[in-house]
């Protein structure tokens, strides 16, 4: 491969990668508080003693 071409990708991926980390944590945290998520108003799925779910 051409070393310019090497470097100009190497250039795009260190200018990229955290942009793409930064939207995708935005991502992460908003989409669900928009859909009406609390933070810490977790459910834990429970299995009744005699493991049979109904």
């Amino acid at each position: 491969m051409d070393t310019n071409i090497r470097n100009f990708i190497g250039s795009l991926t260190r200018v990229l990668l955290p942009i793409v980390f930064a939207v995708a944590t935005t991502a992460f945290i908003s989409i669900p508080m928009a859909l009406g998520h609390v933070p810490g108003d977790a459910t834990v799925a429970r299995v009744p003693a005699d493991g049979h779910v109904s």
